[in-house]
Protein backbone atom coordinates (compact mmCIF):
# COMPACT_ATOMS: atom_id res chain seq x y z
CA UNK A 1 0.00 0.00 0.00
CA UNK A 2 1.31 3.46 -0.94
CA UNK A 3 2.31 5.75 1.92
CA UNK A 4 -0.38 8.30 1.01
CA UNK A 5 -3.06 5.59 0.82
CA UNK A 6 -1.91 4.12 4.14
CA UNK A 7 -2.08 7.53 5.83
CA UNK A 8 -5.59 8.05 4.45
CA UNK A 9 -6.74 4.66 5.78
CA UNK A 10 -5.19 5.29 9.22
CA UNK A 11 -6.82 8.71 9.44
CA UNK A 12 -10.11 7.26 8.20
CA UNK A 13 -10.02 4.57 10.92
CA UNK A 14 -9.29 7.22 13.55
CA UNK A 15 -12.20 9.40 12.37
CA UNK A 16 -14.51 6.37 12.16
CA UNK A 17 -13.78 5.55 15.81
CA UNK A 18 -14.09 9.19 16.90
CA UNK A 19 -17.27 10.01 15.00
CA UNK A 20 -18.83 6.70 16.14
CA UNK A 21 -18.27 7.91 19.71
CA UNK A 22 -19.55 11.44 19.03
CA UNK A 23 -23.28 10.82 18.76
CA UNK A 24 -26.41 12.44 20.24
CA UNK A 25 -25.68 10.87 23.64
CA UNK A 26 -22.14 12.26 23.60
CA UNK A 27 -23.42 15.82 23.12
CA UNK A 28 -25.96 15.49 25.93
CA UNK A 29 -23.61 13.74 28.39
CA UNK A 30 -20.95 16.39 28.03
CA UNK A 31 -23.38 19.25 28.63
CA UNK A 32 -25.14 17.58 31.58
CA UNK A 33 -21.89 16.68 33.39
CA UNK A 34 -20.53 20.19 32.86
CA UNK A 35 -23.67 21.58 34.47
CA UNK A 36 -23.19 19.23 37.45
CA UNK A 37 -19.41 19.46 37.95
CA UNK A 38 -18.63 22.88 36.42
CA UNK A 39 -14.89 23.43 35.80
CA UNK A 40 -13.98 20.18 37.62
CA UNK A 41 -15.39 18.27 34.66
CA UNK A 42 -12.09 19.03 32.94
CA UNK A 43 -10.40 16.55 35.31
CA UNK A 44 -12.95 13.87 34.38
CA UNK A 45 -12.19 14.42 30.69
CA UNK A 46 -8.44 14.19 31.32
CA UNK A 47 -8.66 10.96 33.31
CA UNK A 48 -11.10 9.36 30.88
CA UNK A 49 -8.75 10.13 27.97
CA UNK A 50 -5.93 8.25 29.73
CA UNK A 51 -8.17 5.22 30.32
CA UNK A 52 -9.47 5.41 26.73
CA UNK A 53 -5.96 5.37 25.27
CA UNK A 54 -4.96 2.29 27.27
CA UNK A 55 -8.11 0.41 26.21
CA UNK A 56 -7.80 1.41 22.57
CA UNK A 57 -4.09 0.67 22.17
CA UNK A 58 -4.52 -2.83 23.62
CA UNK A 59 -7.40 -3.71 21.32
CA UNK A 60 -6.10 -2.12 18.11
CA UNK A 61 -2.59 -3.58 18.46
CA UNK A 62 -3.61 -7.16 19.22
CA UNK A 63 -6.33 -7.32 16.56
CA UNK A 64 -4.23 -5.81 13.77
CA UNK A 65 -1.20 -7.97 14.62
CA UNK A 66 -3.40 -11.07 14.46
CA UNK A 67 -5.15 -9.86 11.31
CA UNK A 68 -8.41 -11.21 12.74
CA UNK A 69 -11.57 -9.46 13.93
CA UNK A 70 -12.49 -9.43 17.60
CA UNK A 71 -15.11 -12.20 17.45
CA UNK A 72 -12.68 -14.62 15.80
CA UNK A 73 -9.89 -13.77 18.24
CA UNK A 74 -12.34 -14.28 21.13
CA UNK A 75 -13.48 -17.68 19.83
CA UNK A 76 -9.87 -18.83 19.51
CA UNK A 77 -9.18 -17.64 23.05
CA UNK A 78 -12.27 -19.10 24.79
CA UNK A 79 -14.51 -21.23 22.58
CA UNK A 80 -17.93 -19.65 22.08
CA UNK A 81 -17.01 -16.29 23.61
CA UNK A 82 -16.86 -14.68 20.16
CA UNK A 83 -20.52 -15.47 19.56
CA UNK A 84 -21.47 -13.93 22.91
CA UNK A 85 -19.36 -10.83 22.18
CA UNK A 86 -20.93 -10.48 18.72
CA UNK A 87 -24.42 -10.76 20.21
CA UNK A 88 -23.67 -8.02 22.76
CA UNK A 89 -22.15 -5.75 20.11
CA UNK A 90 -24.95 -6.19 17.58
CA UNK A 91 -27.76 -5.72 20.12
CA UNK A 92 -26.11 -2.64 21.64
CA UNK A 93 -25.28 -1.19 18.22
CA UNK A 94 -28.80 -1.79 16.93
CA UNK A 95 -30.48 -0.20 19.95
CA UNK A 96 -28.22 2.85 19.92
CA UNK A 97 -28.62 3.19 16.18
CA UNK A 98 -32.32 3.83 16.75
CA UNK A 99 -31.26 6.81 18.86
CA UNK A 100 -28.72 7.87 16.21
CA UNK A 101 -31.41 7.86 13.48
CA UNK A 102 -33.62 9.94 15.78
CA UNK A 103 -30.76 12.38 16.39
CA UNK A 104 -30.20 12.80 12.65
CA UNK A 105 -33.90 13.56 12.22
CA UNK A 106 -33.74 16.11 15.03
CA UNK A 107 -30.76 17.83 13.42
CA UNK A 108 -32.59 18.27 10.12
CA UNK A 109 -35.70 19.45 11.97
CA UNK A 110 -33.65 22.21 13.60
CA UNK A 111 -32.02 23.18 10.30
CA UNK A 112 -34.97 23.07 7.91
CA UNK A 113 -38.09 22.75 10.05
CA UNK A 114 -39.05 19.41 8.50
CA UNK A 115 -40.73 16.65 10.48
CA UNK A 116 -38.24 14.64 12.53
CA UNK A 117 -39.43 11.36 10.97
CA UNK A 118 -38.88 12.68 7.45
CA UNK A 119 -35.44 13.90 8.48
CA UNK A 120 -34.65 10.48 9.93
CA UNK A 121 -35.69 8.77 6.67
CA UNK A 122 -33.60 11.14 4.54
CA UNK A 123 -30.57 10.61 6.78
CA UNK A 124 -30.98 6.84 6.74
CA UNK A 125 -31.20 6.95 2.93
CA UNK A 126 -27.92 8.87 2.80
CA UNK A 127 -26.24 6.33 5.08
CA UNK A 128 -27.51 3.46 2.92
CA UNK A 129 -26.32 5.17 -0.28
CA UNK A 130 -22.82 5.41 1.18
CA UNK A 131 -22.62 1.62 1.54
CA UNK A 132 -23.86 1.04 -2.03
CA UNK A 133 -20.66 2.54 -3.48
CA UNK A 134 -18.36 -0.03 -5.06
CA UNK A 135 -15.50 1.05 -2.78
CA UNK A 136 -17.65 1.95 0.21
CA UNK A 137 -14.64 1.72 2.56
CA UNK A 138 -13.01 4.74 0.93
CA UNK A 139 -16.33 6.57 0.68
CA UNK A 140 -16.93 5.97 4.40
CA UNK A 141 -13.43 7.24 5.27
CA UNK A 142 -14.01 10.51 3.41
CA UNK A 143 -17.54 10.89 4.79
CA UNK A 144 -16.51 10.64 8.46
CA UNK A 145 -13.40 12.80 7.96
CA UNK A 146 -15.29 15.66 6.30
CA UNK A 147 -18.16 15.69 8.82
CA UNK A 148 -15.72 15.31 11.73
CA UNK A 149 -13.86 18.43 10.62
CA UNK A 150 -17.15 20.30 10.11
CA UNK A 151 -18.20 19.50 13.69
CA UNK A 152 -14.82 20.59 15.00
CA UNK A 153 -14.88 23.94 13.18
CA UNK A 154 -18.44 24.81 14.23
CA UNK A 155 -17.87 23.93 17.88
CA UNK A 156 -14.73 26.10 17.93
CA UNK A 157 -16.90 29.03 16.79
CA UNK A 158 -19.42 28.38 19.58
CA UNK A 159 -16.62 28.21 22.17
CA UNK A 160 -15.30 31.55 20.94
CA UNK A 161 -18.77 33.09 21.29
CA UNK A 162 -19.35 31.67 24.80
CA UNK A 163 -16.08 33.13 26.22
CA UNK A 164 -15.43 30.40 28.83
CA UNK A 165 -13.22 31.02 31.92
CA UNK A 166 -10.14 29.27 30.51
CA UNK A 167 -7.90 29.83 33.54
CA UNK A 168 -10.45 28.31 35.92
CA UNK A 169 -11.00 25.36 33.57
CA UNK A 170 -7.26 24.70 33.28
CA UNK A 171 -6.76 24.89 37.07
CA UNK A 172 -9.65 22.56 37.91
CA UNK A 173 -8.55 20.08 35.25
CA UNK A 174 -5.50 19.26 37.40
CA UNK A 175 -6.94 20.27 40.80
CA UNK A 176 -10.67 19.44 40.81
CA UNK A 177 -13.10 20.42 43.52
CA UNK A 178 -15.31 17.41 42.80
CA UNK A 179 -14.50 14.01 41.29
CA UNK A 180 -17.32 11.85 39.94
CA UNK A 181 -16.52 8.16 39.31
CA UNK A 182 -19.88 7.84 37.55
CA UNK A 183 -18.93 10.58 35.09
CA UNK A 184 -15.49 9.06 34.48
CA UNK A 185 -16.80 5.60 33.65
CA UNK A 186 -19.73 7.00 31.66
CA UNK A 187 -17.27 8.93 29.50
CA UNK A 188 -15.00 5.91 29.06
CA UNK A 189 -17.97 3.72 28.13
CA UNK A 190 -19.29 6.39 25.77
CA UNK A 191 -15.92 6.79 24.04
CA UNK A 192 -14.60 3.22 23.79
CA UNK A 193 -17.58 1.16 24.96
CA UNK A 194 -19.74 -1.20 22.94
CA UNK A 195 -19.03 -1.36 19.21
CA UNK A 196 -16.96 1.85 19.26
CA UNK A 197 -13.78 0.32 20.67
CA UNK A 198 -13.55 -2.13 17.73
CA UNK A 199 -14.64 0.20 14.90
CA UNK A 200 -11.23 1.53 13.87
CA UNK A 201 -9.38 -1.78 14.30
CA UNK A 202 -11.88 -3.64 12.11
CA UNK A 203 -11.61 -0.89 9.48
CA UNK A 204 -7.81 -1.32 9.41
CA UNK A 205 -8.14 -5.10 9.06
CA UNK A 206 -10.61 -4.67 6.17
CA UNK A 207 -8.08 -2.33 4.50
CA UNK A 208 -5.26 -4.87 4.94
CA UNK A 209 -3.32 -2.91 7.57
CA UNK A 210 -2.20 -5.92 9.61
CA UNK A 211 0.89 -7.55 11.11
CA UNK A 212 3.57 -6.36 13.54
CA UNK A 213 5.10 -4.20 10.83
CA UNK A 214 2.05 -1.91 10.92
CA UNK A 215 2.15 -1.20 14.67
CA UNK A 216 3.58 2.30 14.31
CA UNK A 217 0.68 3.35 12.10
CA UNK A 218 -1.83 1.49 14.29
CA UNK A 219 -0.60 3.34 17.38
CA UNK A 220 -0.97 6.63 15.52
CA UNK A 221 -4.50 5.80 14.42
CA UNK A 222 -5.64 4.71 17.90
CA UNK A 223 -4.26 7.77 19.68
CA UNK A 224 -5.50 10.14 16.94
CA UNK A 225 -9.03 8.80 17.31
CA UNK A 226 -9.02 9.21 21.09
CA UNK A 227 -7.46 12.68 20.95
CA UNK A 228 -9.95 13.87 18.32
CA UNK A 229 -12.82 12.69 20.53
CA UNK A 230 -11.20 14.36 23.53
CA UNK A 231 -10.74 17.68 21.70
CA UNK A 232 -14.40 17.81 20.66
CA UNK A 233 -15.53 16.87 24.18
CA UNK A 234 -13.21 19.52 25.65
CA UNK A 235 -14.60 22.17 23.30
CA UNK A 236 -18.20 21.24 24.19
CA UNK A 237 -17.22 21.40 27.87
CA UNK A 238 -15.74 24.88 27.43
CA UNK A 239 -18.78 26.11 25.49
CA UNK A 240 -21.13 24.80 28.20
CA UNK A 241 -18.95 26.23 30.97
CA UNK A 242 -18.90 29.64 29.29
CA UNK A 243 -22.70 29.73 29.07
CA UNK A 244 -23.06 28.71 32.72
CA UNK A 245 -20.42 31.24 33.84
CA UNK A 246 -22.41 33.98 32.11
CA UNK A 247 -25.40 33.07 34.29
CA UNK A 248 -27.46 31.61 31.46
CA UNK A 249 -29.77 28.63 32.00
CA UNK A 250 -29.09 25.23 30.45
CA UNK A 251 -32.44 23.68 29.51
CA UNK A 252 -32.67 20.11 30.85
CA UNK A 253 -35.02 19.11 28.01
CA UNK A 254 -32.30 19.67 25.40
CA UNK A 255 -29.04 20.71 27.13
CA UNK A 256 -26.71 20.92 24.09
CA UNK A 257 -29.21 22.91 22.02
CA UNK A 258 -29.65 25.49 24.78
CA UNK A 259 -25.87 25.85 25.14
CA UNK A 260 -25.42 26.57 21.42
CA UNK A 261 -28.38 28.96 21.37
CA UNK A 262 -27.31 30.84 24.50
CA UNK A 263 -23.76 31.16 23.21
CA UNK A 264 -24.48 32.34 19.67
CA UNK A 265 -28.21 33.11 19.42
CA UNK A 266 -30.22 31.99 16.40
CA UNK A 267 -27.02 31.15 14.48
CA UNK A 268 -25.90 29.00 17.40
CA UNK A 269 -29.16 27.06 17.30
CA UNK A 270 -28.67 26.33 13.59
CA UNK A 271 -25.08 25.30 14.29
CA UNK A 272 -26.46 22.86 16.87
CA UNK A 273 -28.62 21.39 14.10
CA UNK A 274 -25.58 20.83 11.87
CA UNK A 275 -23.50 19.36 14.71
CA UNK A 276 -26.35 17.11 15.89
CA UNK A 277 -26.97 15.83 12.36
CA UNK A 278 -23.26 15.27 11.65
CA UNK A 279 -22.76 13.51 15.01
CA UNK A 280 -25.81 11.32 14.49
CA UNK A 281 -25.31 10.33 10.84
CA UNK A 282 -21.63 9.43 11.34
CA UNK A 283 -22.66 7.32 14.34
CA UNK A 284 -25.30 5.60 12.18
CA UNK A 285 -22.56 4.71 9.68
CA UNK A 286 -20.10 3.61 12.38
CA UNK A 287 -22.63 1.49 14.28
CA UNK A 288 -23.86 -0.25 11.12
CA UNK A 289 -20.39 -0.94 9.72
CA UNK A 290 -18.92 -2.24 12.99
CA UNK A 291 -21.93 -4.31 14.05
CA UNK A 292 -22.03 -6.11 10.69
CA UNK A 293 -18.26 -6.69 10.86
CA UNK A 294 -18.99 -8.85 13.94
CA UNK A 295 -21.36 -11.09 11.97
CA UNK A 296 -19.82 -11.53 8.54
CA UNK A 297 -16.99 -13.90 9.49
CA UNK A 298 -19.36 -16.54 10.88
CA UNK A 299 -20.42 -17.73 7.41
CA UNK A 300 -19.08 -17.23 3.89
CA UNK A 301 -22.51 -16.14 2.64
CA UNK A 302 -22.65 -13.39 5.28
CA UNK A 303 -19.22 -12.13 4.22
CA UNK A 304 -20.23 -12.06 0.55
CA UNK A 305 -23.34 -10.04 1.38
CA UNK A 306 -21.92 -7.77 4.10
CA UNK A 307 -22.94 -4.66 2.14
CA UNK A 308 -26.61 -5.71 2.10
CA UNK A 309 -26.44 -6.72 5.77
CA UNK A 310 -25.30 -3.19 6.55
CA UNK A 311 -28.15 -1.71 4.52
CA UNK A 312 -30.62 -3.99 6.35
CA UNK A 313 -29.15 -2.90 9.69
CA UNK A 314 -29.80 0.78 8.95
CA UNK A 315 -33.25 0.05 7.51
CA UNK A 316 -34.29 -1.95 10.58
CA UNK A 317 -33.11 0.80 12.94
CA UNK A 318 -35.07 3.37 10.95
CA UNK A 319 -38.26 1.29 10.82
CA UNK A 320 -38.19 0.72 14.59
CA UNK A 321 -37.79 4.46 15.15
CA UNK A 322 -40.67 5.26 12.77
CA UNK A 323 -42.98 2.71 14.37
CA UNK A 324 -42.30 3.16 18.07
CA UNK A 325 -40.05 6.22 18.38
CA UNK A 326 -37.06 5.98 20.70
CA UNK A 327 -37.60 2.91 22.89
CA UNK A 328 -36.24 4.27 26.16
CA UNK A 329 -36.26 0.94 28.02
CA UNK A 330 -34.37 -0.80 25.21
CA UNK A 331 -31.81 2.01 25.09
CA UNK A 332 -31.29 1.85 28.86
CA UNK A 333 -30.85 -1.93 28.68
CA UNK A 334 -28.43 -1.54 25.76
CA UNK A 335 -26.45 1.02 27.76
CA UNK A 336 -26.12 -1.42 30.65
CA UNK A 337 -25.03 -4.20 28.28
CA UNK A 338 -22.49 -1.88 26.64
CA UNK A 339 -21.03 -1.29 30.09
CA UNK A 340 -20.05 -4.96 30.10
CA UNK A 341 -18.80 -5.04 26.50
CA UNK A 342 -15.59 -3.10 27.17
CA UNK A 343 -14.35 -5.14 30.18
CA UNK A 344 -15.41 -8.46 28.62
CA UNK A 345 -14.03 -7.63 25.17
CA UNK A 346 -10.81 -6.11 26.50
CA UNK A 347 -10.23 -9.05 28.86
CA UNK A 348 -10.55 -11.50 25.95
CA UNK A 349 -8.12 -9.43 23.86
CA UNK A 350 -5.60 -9.30 26.71
CA UNK A 351 -5.79 -13.09 27.14
CA UNK A 352 -5.36 -13.49 23.38
CA UNK A 353 -2.25 -11.28 23.42
CA UNK A 354 -0.39 -14.10 25.20
CA UNK A 355 -1.34 -16.84 22.72
CA UNK A 356 1.23 -17.44 19.99
CA UNK A 357 -1.34 -19.18 17.77
CA UNK A 358 -3.11 -15.80 17.55
CA UNK A 359 -0.30 -13.18 17.62
CA UNK A 360 2.67 -15.29 16.51
CA UNK A 361 6.04 -13.96 17.67
CA UNK A 362 4.59 -10.62 18.77
CA UNK A 363 5.20 -9.76 22.45
CA UNK A 364 2.53 -7.45 23.83
CA UNK A 365 4.14 -4.82 26.11
CA UNK A 366 3.79 -5.57 29.84
CA UNK A 367 2.88 -1.92 30.50
CA UNK A 368 -0.13 -2.16 28.16
CA UNK A 369 -1.19 -5.47 29.71
CA UNK A 370 -1.15 -4.01 33.24
CA UNK A 371 -2.98 -0.82 32.28
CA UNK A 372 -5.44 -2.85 30.20
CA UNK A 373 -6.36 -5.07 33.15
CA UNK A 374 -6.81 -1.96 35.32
CA UNK A 375 -9.34 -0.61 32.81
CA UNK A 376 -11.11 -4.00 32.83
CA UNK A 377 -11.34 -3.93 36.63
CA UNK A 378 -12.61 -0.34 36.86
CA UNK A 379 -15.26 -0.83 34.16
CA UNK A 380 -16.39 -4.21 35.49
CA UNK A 381 -16.90 -2.90 39.03
CA UNK A 382 -18.94 0.03 37.74
CA UNK A 383 -21.06 -2.17 35.46
CA UNK A 384 -21.91 -4.53 38.32
CA UNK A 385 -22.80 -1.55 40.52
CA UNK A 386 -25.06 -0.17 37.77
CA UNK A 387 -26.94 -3.46 37.40
CA UNK A 388 -27.25 -3.84 41.19
CA UNK A 389 -28.62 -0.32 41.62
CA UNK A 390 -31.18 -0.88 38.82
CA UNK A 391 -32.36 -4.12 40.43
CA UNK A 392 -32.80 -2.38 43.78
CA UNK A 393 -35.03 0.34 42.32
Amino acid sequence: MKKSSLSSVILGAAFLMATSAIGPGFLTQTTVFTKQLLASFGFVILLSVILDVFAQLNIWRVLTVSGKRAQDVANETIFGSGYVLALLIVFGGLAFNIGNVAGAGLGLEVLFGIDIRIGACLSAALGITLFLFKEFGKAMDWFVKILGLVMLALIVYVVFESRPPLAEAAFRTVYPETVSPLAIVTLVGGTVGGYITFAGAHRLIDAGVTGAGSLREVNRGATTGILLTAVIRLLLFLASLGVIALGMTVDDKNPPASVFQNAAGAIGYKIFGVVMWAAAITSVVGAAYTSVSFLKTFHARLERNDKWLTVAFILFSSVVFLLVGQPVKVLILAGTINGFVLPVGLALILLASRKTKIVGDYHHPLFLQITGWLVVLVMLVFSVQTVASNLLK
